[in-house]
């Protein structure tokens, strides 16, 4: 009995595992509804029918190829004679594609720039001793663009983040950043990667530690088990970096093929170095503008030599800066003299303004007589919040730049955590400032009278007048020159016996009207002197003569150039008014003393000159050449007998005698 039960058991068991599947046992069939983009007719292996299956975009452009054009490709990869990584996959398949047939343009401009940076980055890895076919990693970086930055704040050939600058002692400030400066990044990158190369042992992981870090490497190679491959860490490597290594070789590939694969074009406008020089730039403001207009170049002539400089002068701050300047404006500037040119392409500042004079009948008023005089009192400063929403592509110092603020104070303003990059529409927070016209009031003030004297102390005999101008101020001293000449004017009908002091004495000058010869005249054209230029003169010297900047010394006479005429008239500052002056008409004697002593005054003046320094303390830029034309009298082979010198080269601090003693 109990045999029969488990006989029969053991049969309905298996029917239940014969039997065919009922309706709820069967997986419904997907329906996509759509037709993928991505997927291609692809032979099983274990069917003979055509199915379609979904793969990744490399695959697939890997499919597209012909097969001849793959094997051609890697052929030539293969046969490629470098220590860097020219391993062939489809991932670099799929980049020689996108060089050489997707986005031609785009390789075509780096074939325009590759003759202009090429030799500099194959001087500098030869000097470290590195494989010249790292030179294309500029490619894969910036595109041969100096002033190229990514969106984390990249700039540069070489793509240098902040921190990595500073650790290769690029200088980064509101003027200069030389990560954009060709040569001095090319230089720190040699270094860099010659120290990761070092590190690793293997050019795959050094290129992959410059795009990804040197700790991101090392954690990778700690989770691949500790293997310092770079396919072995490729899953443990982000996408970017995944691709960066592919990228380079098909790079390399691409443009070691170009003609064949027909890039080159007569339309493109190829790029190649120029012959340039340096200028040192030390203590002074240089704008860059001007200083191109003085040679004829265009005003971006000197940027595109210097794409380090971020903005279009140069600040008085600056200490021994190299300025690169093309070689064709080496006579004219060696025509120039180097102190009046930098003088005139100073940066230009608003000249002060001229004082409005004191009108004639403010003269006798009181010290403590009150009057209304019209003040602005300061505006406090207000700010409007705006928000900025961020683009793609910009970073902080690009957003601090647009409203005039400093790239802290976004920090400071929005929380932000330092060396994180923004995102695409991240929302800002900008505070800028709102200028409020305030009225002019009327508030009582304190005026005090100009210091005059009513009656201007001149005395009868020689003596007393000179020791009366050495203790004077010289401006005193003409006032009473002129208030003098206007006595002997209006009375014509005095004896010659009568003594200059009892002239002064009976009349008051002064507090005469404005409109009559005998007052003192109170017009700012009675503080100008003129001149008539002469030959040797130049703006930087007649404006140190006479106490000025060449900036103020143009904006007086409305200059446009620095260029001079002989006979040009020029207006200055000073007290040397007389001088220029047509002589007054004296009526007196002219054995009186002021007669006398305005003759000793002009013959003091004209015998004036500006003694020759004995020693010159030789600066940065200075040649022999250069100090001979500055010290008139002076010639090079003096200057190389008086001091010795067995060649022209002199160094800064330097100190070279001038005369014979």
């Amino acid at each position: 009995m109990k045999n029969m039960l488990v006989r029969t058991i053991a049969g309905l068991l298996l029917l239940l595992a014969f039997a065919s599947p009922t309706v709820a046992q069967i997986v419904p069939e997907q329906n996509l509804g759509y037709e993928r983009t991505d997927s291609v007719q692809l032979m099983l292996p274990d069917s003979l029918v055509a199915a379609p299956v979904l793969i990744d975009s490399v695959q697939l452009a890997w499919l597209r190829t012909p097969p001849t054009l793959r094997d051609l490709v890697a052929d030539r990869i293969g046969c490629l004679d470098t220590d860097v990584p020219h391993l062939f996959n489809n991932t670099v398949m799929s980049f020689v594609n996108y060089f050489t047939i997707n986005n031609r343009a785009y390789t075509q401009r780096i074939l325009e720039r590759e003759n202009l940076y090429f030799p500099l980055f194959e001087k500098y890895l030869a000097k470290y001793n590195l494989p010249k076919d790292l030179k294309y990693l500029a490619v894969v970086e910036s595109a041969l663009v100096p002033q190229a930055r990514s969106r984390v704040g990249a700039v540069g050939l070489w793509q240098f983040m902040g921190p990595t600058a500073n650790d290769f002692r690029l200088v980064r400030n509101d003027y200069i950043d030389e990560r954009m400066n060709p040569e001095k990044s090319t230089e720190a990158a040699c270094r860099f990667l010659r120290d990761l190369y070092r590190m690793f042992g293997d050019w795959e992981l050094a290129l992959s530690a410059y795009n990804y870090g040197s700790g991101n490497i090392m954690k990778a190679i700690r989770r691949a088990g500790g293997q310092r491959n770079f396919w072995a860490i490729y899953p443990y490597l982000p996408k970017e970096t995944r691709n960066y290594v592919p990228t380079f070789t098909a790079a390399l590939y691409t443009l070691k093929y170009a003609h064949e694969h027909g890039l080159h074009s007569d339309s493109l406008h190829y790029l190649y170095p120029e012959p340039t020089d340096t200028l040192i730039i030390s203590g002074r403001s240089l704008d860059l503008r001007k200083f191109s207009a003085q040679f004829g170049l265009d005003s971006a002539e000197i940027s595109r030599q210097n794409p380090e400089i971020k903005k279009p002068y140069l600040p008085e701050t600056m200490r021994n800066y190299r300025l690169t300047v093309p070689a064709c404006i080496r006579p004219e500037l060696a025509a120039f003299d180097r102190t009046t040119l930098l003088d005139f392409c100073k940066v230009a500042l608003p000249p002060p303004g001229l004082l409005t004079p004191r009108s004639p009948s403010l003269l006798d008023a009181a010290v403590t007589q009150p009057m209304l005089a019209a003040t602005s009192p300061k505006a406090a400063v207000r700010y409007r919040r705006l928000r900025h929403s961020v683009r793609r592509g910009e970073n902080l110092a690009a957003v601090a730049e647009q409203y005039d603020v400093t790239s802290a104070q976004l920090t400071r303003w929005n929380n932000l955590r330092r060396g994180r990059a923004l995102t695409p529409k991240q929302q800002l927070v900008v505070y800028v400032p709102i200028e409020h016209p305030i009225d002019a009031t009327l508030t009582t003030v304190a005026v005090q009278k100009l210091a005059i004297p009513h009656k201007l102390p001149l005395l009868g005999g020689k003596e007393a007048l000179a020791t009366h101008r050495t203790a004077q101020e010289p401006s005193v001293l003409i006032a009473a020159e002129k208030d003098s000449d206007a006595v002997a004017q209006a009375i014509p009908t005095a004896p010659k016996a009568t003594s200059v002091a009892r002239v002064s004495k009976e009349s008051k000058p002064i507090s005469a009207p404005l409109e009559t010869t005998t007052g003192l005249d109170t017009t700012t054209d009675s503080a100008l002197i003129s001149y008539s230029v002469r030959r040797g003169d130049n703006l930087g010297k007649l404006a140190r003569t006479h106490g000025m900047t060449t900036a103020q010394l143009m904006a007086l006479n409305h200059l446009q150039s620095g260029s001079l005429s002989i006979g040009q008239k020029l207006v200055f500052y000073g007290s040397e008014a007389e001088e220029a002056a047509p002589e007054p008409a004296v009526v007196a004697s002219s054995s009186t003393p002021v007669v006398a002593a305005r003759a000793t005054a002009k013959a003091a003046i004209k015998s004036a000159t500006v003694p020759l320094p004995k020693v010159h303390l030789v600066q940065p830029g200075d040649t022999l050449y250069n100090i001979s034309r500055r010290y008139h009298g002076v010639t090079v082979e003096q200057l190389r007998k008086l001091n010795h010198l067995k060649s022209d080269e002199v160094k800064p601090g330097q100190k070279l005698v001038l005369e014979q003693s």
